[in-house]
């Protein structure tokens, strides 16, 4: 007769992020991922194709707006290809960041009825998007050829390995930041009215619709201190051979995408504790 089960939920502190957990429940981690795949569309008339729609809209409005209207700079790059590349970073971070953001207030009823580890809902939101980045990217792609075809300057070299790990950084910022505000909704709720703006406001200080090389040298350090600088200006260099990332930039994204999911994960594991006594 095998010994009874015993299992234990302490609380921990603060700092304890439950990685052992995490893995032990990755079972309910792949259902997480496809669940919000699927239902995220599930009810919708153009379903998965939304995907594909969303930034090819954004990217024709940013063309003839910005493109043909605002004549801005894309560093002699066919407009569609630089403002999709660029939202092609820009949308994997802000729509996981966004979600991440609902943690608490989206899954209050499943938070309060069966326990496992807490930080298993916004990884799978990073999982999840993943999927539609690579939709996105298969999209930029077929332009890509398209434009090579015509003779565009564009090429890629060796540089394109680091692919994974520009999209592992915009990955973990998100998280991070999204982790920050999910904690801070779980008492104010305001702050997810304000999150839209946010974003909005956050992606033209970012270099989305014109390069950093447009920002004059002087200044180009305060854009820098934005970590999705460096993700946009990377991305743009291993897929279009342009852009002007320097090595100080990227380590100052690094240092602060850092900083953020550290102070992200602290905030996580209080408001956690705390959160069924809140509702």
């Amino acid at each position: 007769m095998s010994p009874p089960i015993e299992v234990r939920i302490r609380s921990g502190n603060a700092w304890n992020v439950p990685l052992g957990e995490v893995w032990e429940y990755r079972d309910l981690l792949r259902l997480l991922v496809r669940r919000d795949f699927v239902a995220k569309y599930k009810q919708t008339i153009l379903g998965p194709l939304w995907f594909i729609l969303q930034p090819l809209l954004m990217t024709l409005i940013f063309t003839v707006i910005f493109g043909k209207v605002a004549r801005l700079s894309t560093d002699a790059t066919p407009h569609i290809l630089f403002y999709m590349c660029g939202l092609l970073g820009w949308n994997y971070f802000s729509l996981t960041a966004n979600s991440i953001c609902n943690t608490f207030t989206a899954n209050e009823h499943l938070f309060g009825k069966v326990y496992f580890p807490r930080l298993i809902v916004p990884l799978s939101l990073l999982c999840t998007n993943l999927f539609t980045f690579a939709i996105q990217f298969a999209l930029f792609l077929a332009f890509w050829i398209y434009y090579k075809w015509l003779g565009a300057a564009i090429s890629w070299d060796a540089s394109l390995l680091l692919l994974p790990l520009i999209l592992a950084q915009a990955g973990v910022l998100a998280l991070g930041f999204g982790l920050c505000v999910s904690a801070l909704t779980s008492r104010f709720r305001d702050l997810l009215i304000a999150m839209a703006l946010v974003f909005q406001i956050w992606m033209y200080a970012t270099p989305v619709i014109m390069p950093l090389s447009e920002v004059p040298v002087r200044w180009r350090w305060v854009a820098e201190i934005n970590p999705m600088t460096a993700v946009i200006e990377n991305l743009r260099r291993i897929l279009l051979g342009i852009g002007t990332p320097s090595f100080s930039g990227t380590a100052l994204s690094l240092a602060v995408t850092a900083l953020i999911l550290a102070a992200g994960l602290l905030l996580f594991a209080r408001a956690e504790r705390n959160f069924i006594d809140t509702i």
